[in-house]
């Protein structure tokens, strides 16, 4: 087996793919990709998914306005369209980049699976085995799929789905069974929901999205429970395929059922791709779930060894595995002036419906820590557009610290709220205080902005 020595190896082309600019056209580099170029995000995460919710915005609005006075035909839902129109855009992307990344002269690109087989030393899985003073470990994660037999795996042929293949389905199934209640399985229950399959929505736990505030987690699970087929405190405990359908036992307190449907969604959560590269023979060090174990300059405890993304951190979110690749980017060529990835305020956002967004501290947490904080909930519906929207739902909630009026956390439950929430972003991340943002700037009336305004007002002032 040959053996070639390079600068710089980077494993996966998600964010890792970023990494590479002008600071580095002097670095003989490798970049090795196993599946799709791109990543997650890009095949089959957040850019895909979202091109899937808008359309189910779309029918939803329709449905919603009839509230307002306003009838529609009902919608027709032309799913092969919808899906042709989502990848026939995406799936030009990773050809080209690769393309782009094989032009270069100083990168070489292995299309294979990457194993480490000791420090900074890697099998390509093409029959070439490469060293590297530095190497940037950016390999992701993978759905978790449950220890039921026939659900081990995905297996599309038999209507077995995860994230990865439910959005390249041939045609919209009748009934689907969704497992889980996490943030993917939120928006594909909107999704799936609004384009008028029948859903049974499985949960074992007593509350969806249950790592959000207390106040968002209870009001959607009642939403998802009335409209989406939500079922709280079901296990599935066995799987039978026949004719074309799935039947899953389950139990719950109320004792044991089957459900039926033609096609089952696992969406119990993702875990790190860690034991694929085989981190352990490479010497990284791991939390116990998997992760790799990295500082606030996002190295490991191997000299040379980096690593970003949904191996190694907290989130499993795109836009902070964009900011620890520019933090590497930097520290690669930056030795004795490295930065930090600030990971102070991670915003996220569950595009399902209601759509939610949240930054900083959850109520629940800080009630925990014994933190003296103020509270506010400001209702879409109290203020100007939310009336004129007849919102019934949404809502804005703002924690700030009671002695400085620091933004500790705001969560989001409503329309747009992944936009709504942004000035609170960048007021937590900036260190503006809850009534320096309400009252040192303009708020336009009447747009849907002021619900943060009228929740920032709604904090007393520090004294």
């Amino acid at each position: 087996m040959q053996t070639r020595h390079f600068d710089l190896v980077i494993i996966g082309t998600g964010s890792g793919n970023s990494i590479i600019g002008p600071d580095h056209d002097d670095l003989d580099i490798a970049i090795i990709e196993k599946g799709v170029f791109g990543g997650t995000c890009l095949n089959v995460g957040c850019i895909p998914t979202k091109m899937f919710v808008y359309p189910a915005d779309v029918v939803g609005a329709a449905t919603h306005a009839q509230r307002l006075g306003i009838t529609h035909a009902e919608a027709e839902v032309d799913w092969p369209a919808i899906r042709d129109r989502v990848f026939g855009r995406i799936d030009q992307i990773p050809p080209a980049g690769e393309r782009y990344r094989q032009s270069l002269p100083n990168v070489t690109v292995y299309k294979g699976e990457a194993k480490f087989v000791g420090e900074r030393t890697i099998d390509t899985g093409t029959g070439e085995v490469i060293t590297a003073d530095q190497v940037v470990v950016a390999a992701g994660g993978r759905p978790i799929m449950p220890s039921i037999p026939g659900l081990e795996h995905a297996d599309p042929s038999r209507g077995v789905h995860t994230n990865d293949t439910v959005m390249r389905m041939d045609e919209l199934p009748k009934r689907m069974i969704i497992i889980g209640a996490g943030f993917i399985a939120a928006e594909f229950a909107h999704v799936f929901a609004t384009f008028g399959v029948e859903l049974e929505w499985l949960q074992r736990s007593d509350i969806a999205l249950r790592d959000e505030d207390e106040t968002v987690s209870e009001v959607f699970t009642e939403y998802a429970v009335k409209n989406n087929g939500l079922r709280l405190n079901t296990t599935v405990v066995g799987a039978e395929y026949s004719n074309g359908v799935w039947t899953l036992a389950t139990e719950s307190p109320e004792g044991s059922r089957t459900y039926q449907a033609e096609t089952v969604l696992i969406a119990i959560g993702r875990e790190p791709n860690t034991d694929l590269i085989d981190a352990r023979a490479g010497g990284i060090a791991m939390h116990p779930d998997g992760r790799i174990i990295v500082d606030e300059y996002q190295r490991t405890n191997v000299p040379g060894v980096w690593a970003l993304g949904d191996i190694s951190s907290d989130w499993q979110l795109k836009h902070v595995a964009n900011l620890e690749a520019r933090t590497i980017a930097h520290n690669l060529t930056h030795p004795d002036d490295l930065i930090a990835s600030d990971h102070r305020f991670v915003p996220h956002a569950v595009f399902g419906y209601p759509q939610i967004a949240s930054v900083g501290k959850t109520e629940q947490q800080l009630v925990a820590e014994g933190a003296d904080y103020l509270v506010k909930i400001q209702k879409y519906g109290d203020v100007a557009y939310g009336w004129a929207m007849e919102d019934q739902l949404g809502f804005c909630k703002v924690l700030a610290d009671r002695a400085t009026g620091h933004i500790l956390g705001a969560h989001i439950l409503g329309y747009q709220a992944s936009t709504v929430i942004q000035p609170l972003i960048q007021a937590a991340s900036f260190g503006q205080t809850a009534h320096e943002v309400a009252r040192g700037q303009y708020w336009i009336h009447p747009a849907l902005a002021e619900v943060v305004e009228n929740a920032l007002l709604g904090l007393e002032p520090p004294a």
